[in-house]
């Protein structure tokens, strides 16, 4: 339960980072492409809260399932027309996606409200999980160690905000892919 808490106040707290850059950066210039990546980091930053709190989210299960195939879908779409930063949203969104529609449903005690906290049986397919997990992994690794790099890796707006909260995303969704599957 400690891990629990101590993990939803991490993602809650990537939630600020996210918000500032919205407010802050200047999207004409750096281009609407790192706009809709910012929105879509807020949006999963949330989601995680919501999955990992052991109180749950105030939305159902298949609120998130609805909101998750449409940013996968949006992302997935932009990445076969060329954009370059798209291909790791829509990923990141599949795999919510898969977390929360392969969480196990029959007996649960919480109703709808999505919890994997509390889930005392482990996620459908679990190889798929495993797989997900090492890409979630090696990707924050490798952004991780572009953070430590310094400023001529993070030289653009916001960029090194961006890349830490990408980094802990990755990290902690592997974690919880793991966790659920094994």
């Amino acid at each position: 339960m400690v891990v629990d808490w101590a993990l939803t106040a991490v993602f809650a707290a990537l939630a600020l980072p996210c918000v500032l850059r919205l407010v802050r950066l200047d999207y004409a210039r750096l281009s609407h492409g790192v706009r809709h990546g910012d929105l879509a980091e807020l949006l999963l930053v949330v989601a995680m809260v919501a999955m990992l709190s052991p109180v749950g989210g105030p939305i159902p299960a298949a609120g998130w399932q609805a909101v998750l195939v449409l940013t996968a879908g949006w992302f997935a779409v932009a990445w076969w027309r060329g954009s370059s930063g798209c291909a790791h949203h829509a990923l990141s969104a599949a795999a919510m996606l898969y977390m929360v529609t392969a969480m196990p449903h029959a007996g649960m005690t919480h109703g709808p409200w999505l919890t994997m906290s509390t889930m005392d049986a482990r996620l459908a397919l679990p190889l798929v999980a495993v797989a997900a997990a090492g890409y979630f992994v090696v990707d924050a690794a490798r952004t991780g160690v572009l953070v430590v790099r310094g400023p001529s890796v993070t030289a653009e707006s916001g960029h090194a905000s961006r890349a830490v909260c990408r980094a802990v995303m990755g990290a902690g969704m592997g974690y919880m892919l793991l966790a659920s599957a094994l």
